[in-house]
C-alpha cells in the first residue's frame, strides 16, 4: 500500500483543499484574530449526545471532521474542520471509497462557554459520498501574533489539482488570514513535486502546522514523509526527512513502511517534535515521536506508540501523545467499537509513560492543552456533524 494510505480505509479520502473563490470570512461582534461569526445553527446539544469518554466532559458538539486544535491569542479554541459531504468531482478515493468535493471546510472558534462560531467558511474539501465521513480540507491552524495560518491537505500527486477546476488551485496550501482577508503564503504540495526530499513517489498531504520562535512555520507533509520550514516570504526549505523502515506485512514478508509524519509540537527546549502515524501495515507499537533540528536527522525521543495523530506539551514539560486507534488501523473491526478506540498517553520528563484516557475515545483526531490546565480532544473526529470536543483535567 502506498504512503497515501494515511488513515486507512476507515479514515481515508484525504484529497481536498480550500476553494478560494468561495471562501467566506464572516464578520461578527467578538474581537478575535480573525473576524468572529454567528453561533452554529443546529449544533447537537450536549444533552442529546452519548456519554462522554471515561474521565472527560463535553465542551462542544456538532463539529464536522475536526482536525488540528489550537488555542488562539484571545484564549479561544480554534478548530480546523475538514467539512462534510460535497457533490462535485465525485471519484474513487485513494482508499477505494467514492469521495466527492465541496466547499464545507471551515475554521471554528469555540469560546469559553463552548459556543461554536465558524469564523471562516466555504473552504474546499472532500469527503465520503453521502456520509461526509473521512473528510480532507482544512487540517491545522496556528498563530503568529494576531494572524491565523491554515494548512490544507491534498493526499496524492499535486498533478491531480489541474483536474479539479477552481478547487484544485487551493489544494495542499498554506494560507494566512489577517484583517478579514486571506492571502497565500506557500504552495506546499508544489514544493514536494519539485524537491521530493525522500526521493520516493511524488505524494503530498500537508497535515500539521507549528509556529516557530523565529516566526517561521513548520509544516508536516504526511505524504512527502518530510517536515518543511516556511519563511514569512513563502520560501520553503526541508527541515527533516523521515525515511521508510522495514516492517512485517500481514503475509509475513518484509517490506518498507512509510513514517507518515502528521503531528508537530514545539518542545520546552525550543526544538520541534514530530509524531508519526506510520503507513501500512500500521503495526502496533511502531510509531515514534522524534525531535528534529534544521539539517539534522530526526532523533527518536519516545517510541512504542501506535498510529499517532497529534502531540502537545504541557507546562510541566510532559508530552501528551494522542493515538487515533490504539490497536492499529489495520485491526479495526466495524462490529466492535472498542477496536476504534484511541488513546492519550502522558510521557513524563523522565520518560515514563502513563495512559490517561482511552475508554470511549473513538477515533480522536486533535489535541490541545489549555491555560485552564485542561486537555481538549476532538472525539469521533472522522464524523461529520457528530464529532465533539471533550476535555479533562491535566493528570497530576
Amino acid at each position: 500500500m502506498k504512503r497515501r494510505a494515511f488513515l486507512a480505509s476507515m479514515v481515508g479520502g484525504l484529497l481536498a483543499g480550500p476553494l478560494a473563490t468561495r471562501t467566506r470570512i464572516v464578520a461578527a461582534q467578538d474581537a478575535s484574530p480573525v473576524a468572529a461569526a454567528s453561533p452554529v445553527v443546529g449544533a447537537t446539544p450536549v444533552g442529546a449526545a452519548p456519554p462522554a469518554p471515561a474521565g472527560t466532559e463535553y465542551f462542544a458538539t456538532g463539529l464536522n471532521n475536526p482536525r488540528g486544535l489550537r488555542f488562539g491569542p484571545d484564549g479561544a479554541l480554534y478548530v480546523a474542520e475538514a467539512g462534510t459531504a460535497g457533490t462535485q468531482y465525485c471519484m474513487k478515493g485513494p482508499e477505494g471509497d467514492e469521495v466527492c468535493y465541496g466547499d464545507t471546510g471551515s475554521v471554528a472558534r469555540i469560546g469559553a462557554d463552548g459556543t461554536i462560531q465558524r469564523i471562516i467558511t466555504g473552504l474546499g474539501n472532500s469527503a465520503n459520498k453521502g456520509t461526509g465521513m473521512n473528510a480532507t480540507g482544512p487540517h491545522a491552524v496556528d498563530f503568529i501574533g494576531g494572524d491565523l495560518y491554515l494548512v490544507t491537505g491534498l493526499g496524492g500527486n499535486p498533478d491531480i489539482r489541474k483536474n479539479l477546476g477552481p478547487i484544485g488551485a487551493d489544494l495542499g496550501m498554506l494560507f494566512k488570514f489577517a484583517n478579514g482577508q486571506r492571502s497565500t503564503v506557500a504552495d506546499i504540495s508544489a514544493y514536494e513535486a519539485k524537491a521530493n526530499p525522500d526521493k520516493g513517489e511524488i505524494d503530498s498531504n500537508p497535515y500539521a502546522l507549528q509556529a516557530m520562535p523565529d516566526a517561521t512555520l513548520a509544516v508536516a507533509d504526511a505524504g512527502a514523509n518530510a517536515v518543511f520550514s516556511v519563511a514569512s516570504d513563502g520560501t520553503i526549505s526541508t527541515l527533516a526527512v523521515f525515511p521508510a523502515r522495514e516492517a512485517t506485512m500481514p503475509d509475513g514478508s518484509k517490506a518498507p513502511m512509510q513514517a507518515v509524519p502528521d503531528a508537530l509540537a514545539l518542545g520546552p527546549d525550543g526544538r520541534l517534535y514530530v509524531g508519526e502515524l506510520t503507513g501500512f501495515p500500521f503495526p502496533a507499537g511502531g510509531a515514534n515521536v522524534s525531535v528534529v533540528a534544521s539539517g539534522g536527522e530526526p532523533q527518536v525521543f519516545a517510541d512504542g506508540f501506535t498510529n499517532i495523530i497529534d502531540i502537545a506539551f504541557a507546562d510541566d514539560k510532559s508530552l501528551y501523545v494522542l493515538e487515533i486507534v490504539k490497536g492499529g488501523l489495520a485491526n479495526i473491526n466495524p462490529q466492535d467499537p472498542t477496536t476504534m478506540e484511541g488513546q492519550l498517553t502522558r510521557v513524563a520528563p523522565d520518560g515514563s509513560k502513563r495512559v490517561v484516557a482511552g475508554a470511549g475515545l473513538i477515533m480522536p483526531t486533535g489535541l490541545a492543552i489549555g491555560a485552564d490546565s485542561m486537555v481538549y480532544l476532538a472525539n469521533l473526529g472522522v464524523m461529520a456533524g457528530s464529532a465533539s470536543i471533550v476535555r479533562m483535567p491535566l493528570p497530576s
